[in-house]
C-alpha cells in the first residue's frame, strides 16, 4: 500500500504533493513501482493534528482520485474516517475504506463501507489524534488491541459488512508509546487469530527514528526496512509505505524467508 498524502502537513511528507499534478504522478510511480494499493489521504493524524473540515477534505481527495482512477489500474483507497468523503471516495473511483477509527468516529461509516460492499481496514487508535500521544496507557496492551477489534468486528457485521471484506490494523504510533510499538510489532502474530488480513504501517514512524539517534523522517529508510521485514515475518499481510520501490524489495525477500521457515 502507497501512501499518498494530499496535505500540506503530514508528518513526513506534508506539502509534497499537496499539487494535484504532482500527486497523479507520484500515485503513478508508485504504480510502476509496484504497489498494489495506492491509499490518498486528505488529512494528518500526525499526532496533535487537528481536525480537517469536511469540505476542505473533500476537495483536497476526490479531485486526485478522479485522476487517478482514469490514469492507475491499481487499487485506489481513502484513508478517512469521515463517512461523506469515504462515500464520495467511492463514487470517483476509490475502492477501498482506510478508517483510522476503526469506524468509531462516524456512525455513518458502517454504513456507506455496507452499502459499497468494499473493502475496509479498521485501524486501532486510543483517543484522537490530536490526544493520542499525551502519556497512552494500558494494563495490557495487546488484549485491549484485540478487544477493541473484536468490538469494530463486531459493529461492522451488524451493519452489513462482510467478515471478508475486513482488514485490521494495530495502529503503531496511535495512541502507543515507544515501547507499545516495538511490542506489537514483537506480537503481531497475535492479531492473525482473528483470521483477518493484517496490515503494518510502521513506514518512517518517530519510533524508528528514535532508535536511530533521533533520525528524522528523511533519514529513517533502513529503519523502515527492518520493520517492515519483521512485520512481515511476524504476520503482516500489507505493508502501508511511503518508499514503494524500496520496500517491496524488502517484501520479496521477506515473504521469501518466510515460505522458507513455513514449508
Amino acid at each position: 500500500m502507497g501512501i499518498l498524502n494530499v496535505t500540506p502537513d503530514s508528518f513526513s511528507d506534508g506539502g509534497r504533493y499537496f499539487d494535484r499534478a504532482l500527486a497523479v504522478k507520484r500515485a503513478q510511480e508508485m504504480a510502476e513501482e509496484g504497489a498494489d494499493i495506492i491509499d490518498v489521504g486528505g488529512e494528518s493524524t500526525r499526532p496533535g493534528s487537528a481536525p480537517v473540515p469536511l469540505q476542505e477534505e473533500i476537495s483536497r481527495t476526490i479531485p486526485v482520485i478522479e485522476a487517478l482512477a482514469k490514469n492507475i489500474k491499481v487499487p485506489i483507497s481513502i484513508d478517512t474516517y469521515k463517512a461523506e468523503v469515504a462515500k464520495r471516495a467511492m463514487d470517483a473511483g476509490a475502492s477501498i475504506v482506510n478508517d483510522i477509527s476503526g469506524l468509531r468516529f462516524d456512525p455513518e461509516m458502517p454504513k456507506v463501507v455496507s452499502q459499497y460492499k468494499c473493502p475496509v481496514v479498521i485501524m486501532h487508535i486510543k483517543g484522537t489524534p490530536k490526544s493520542m500521544q499525551a502519556n497512552p496507557q494500558y494494563e495490557a496492551l495487546i488484549p485491549e488491541i484485540m478487544d477493541y477489534f473484536r468490538e469494530s468486528i463486531r459493529l461492522a457485521v451488524e451493519s452489513g459488512i462482510a467478515e471478508d471484506k475486513i482488514i485490521i490494523d494495530p495502529g503503531i504510533g496511535f495512541g502507543k508509546t515507544f515501547d507499545h510499538n516495538l511490542e506489537i510489532i514483537k506480537n503481531l502474530r497475535e492479531f492473525t487469530l482473528l483470521e483477518k488480513p493484517l496490515l503494518a504501517g510502521v513506514s518512517r514512524k518517530a519510533f524508528i527514528g528514535k532508535i536511530l539517534g533521533d533520525a528524522p523522517a528523511s533519514e529513517r529508510l533502513e529503519g523502515t526496512a527492518a520493520s517492515v521485514a519483521i512485520s512481515i515475518l511476524n504476520g503482516a499481510n500489507i505493508i502501508r509505505v511511503h518508499d514503494v520501490k524500496e520496500m517491496r524489495k524488502v517484501a520479496l525477500v521477506a515473504d521469501a524467508v518466510k515460505r522458507g521457515r513455513e514449508g
